[in-house]
């Protein structure tokens, strides 16, 4: 698709790397678009992503010679800028062509460094940072005898995947099986490949937290902390069904660990970009790093900071691969956000998925539907199937946490149940 940008627009020029679905994702082209032009390279034709661009290119996004090809093609027409990319899927192919386009930004061994969870735990571990104990196996006898080792409860989850697919706890021996076949299973094509795939992991006990981190020449800025909600029993019981995030969270502010973000970047060389970076709070005090991602946290959780402090994370990304950098700021006085997540009852084919908004009452701020008829959607650990969400905004995490105990109350899912995943 050729583009001729209107006269004076001095906007400069970005590559975004796939779009992914609109609903949790059109705040970021909304913030980003204020300030760059987008060249969306997407598998599919852009549809909604129009408003925001400034051209696209079908292209198969994993083939870095086709996805190379397609960005040199923009660039023989277009100034560009830098590539930017905020899906877990597509982020080590989009560190690759920022690469090979001559970009200092998203470099592509800390991008693998990250994305590898065994690479991380090596590199934090010589760095002398504390570490559960973990390792990448290729075969249940591995698995069995590890966990056997460090003793249940055990995680077992890919080895570099994101949002919890193909993860589970294991709490016995005789659920080790089960789990291993699931993390085994749980692919995405394209992505690169481990024979030791699946990671088993000590299990840390405590609640967890995410901290959207930008990078610019090795100076770390936190910007946003989000206190992970989980489901608590059943299918949901480890999945994440929600975030709290609190813009005068004291860990924002709190010079230690500032300090500890700052010397974690630096251990996996990761000195410029975006971070959603994950801990677990243990009894004891410690801060334990899970995983480092290197790109914008998912859940909408860039949204909240957006809504509790006004700091604009995905406009900050942007900066730093266009080489600015980044513009971040606090404008608004602080509050407290949290957003629920709304599952169907069981794997299904949607038939009908209904909201119903009458119910809504200040602090709920935004009750949407994610889903449509033909989908189909599977609870995790085989899918994410979050078919709708429910955010609340209020001075106080008390206040937004108690108006919304359950967003299944705004939302009514019909369908025809799915075989069950292998």
């Amino acid at each position: 698709m050729s583009y001729d940008p209107p006269a004076g627009d001095e906007r400069p020029l970005l590559l975004l790397v796939a779009s992914s679905y609109w609903v949790y994702r059109e705040y970021i082209l909304k913030s980003v678009s204020q300030r760059y032009r987008l060249w969306l390279l997407n598998p599919t034709p852009a549809s909604w992503e129009e408003p925001y661009i400034a051209g696209h290119t079908v292209v198969d996004c994993l083939d870095l010679d086709k996805l190379t090809a397609a960005a040199r093609d923009v660039a023989r027409d277009h100034e560009v800028a830098g590539v930017f990319c905020y899906d877990e899927v597509y982020i080590e192919a989009s560190a690759h062509l920022s690469a090979v386009l001559g970009f200092p930004v998203l470099d592509p061994g800390a991008v693998a460094r990250c994305r590898d969870k065994s690479a991380t735990r090596e590199a934090l571990r010589d760095a002398g940072f504390p570490q559960p104990a973990s390792r990448a196996v290729s075969s249940l006898e591995e698995a069995r005898a590890f966990a056997g080792e460090i003793g249940y409860p055990v995680i077992v989850k890919p080895r570099n995947l994101g949002g919890s697919l193909g993860l589970s706890k294991v709490e016995k021996p005789e659920e080790l099986e089960a789990a291993f076949a699931l993390t085994d299973g749980t692919r995405l094509g394209g992505i690169r490949q481990f024979d030791d795939y699946v990671v088993v992991e000590e299990f840390l006990e405590g609640p967890e937290i995410s901290v959207e981190c930008v990078l610019f020449r090795g100076e770390c800025t936190p910007l946003i902390v989000a206190r992970k909600v989980l489901g608590g029993s059943g299918t949901l019981a480890f999945e994440e069904i929600g975030h709290d995030v609190d813009a005068g969270d004291p860990l924002l502010s709190d010079a230690g660990f500032r300090d500890m973000l700052a010397r974690v970047h630096a251990a996996v060389g990761f000195t410029d970009g975006y971070t959603h970076i994950e801990f677990k709070l243990t009894p004891d005090g410690a801060k334990h790093v899970i995983e480092i991602n290197v790109r914008l946290g998912g859940g909408m959780i860039p949204y909240l900071g957006l809504l509790t402090s006004g700091v604009d994370g995905p406009l900050a990304a942007a900066d730093v691969v266009a080489g600015r950098r980044p513009d971040v700021a606090f404008p608004k006085p602080p509050k407290a956000a949290s957003i629920r997540f709304a599952y169907p009852p069981y794997d299904m084919e949607i038939t009908s998925a209904t909201v119903d908004r009458e119910p809504m009452r200040p602090p709920v701020a935004e009750v949407e539907l994610a889903v449509q008829p033909g989908w189909q959607v599977r609870l995790p650990p085989n899918g994410l199937a979050r078919c709708g969400y429910v955010i609340a905004v209020a001075e106080t995490l008390e206040r937004t946490r108690a108006a919304i105990p359950d967003a299944g109350r705004y939302f009514t899912f019909e369908g025809t149940p799915l075989e069950q995943a292998p």
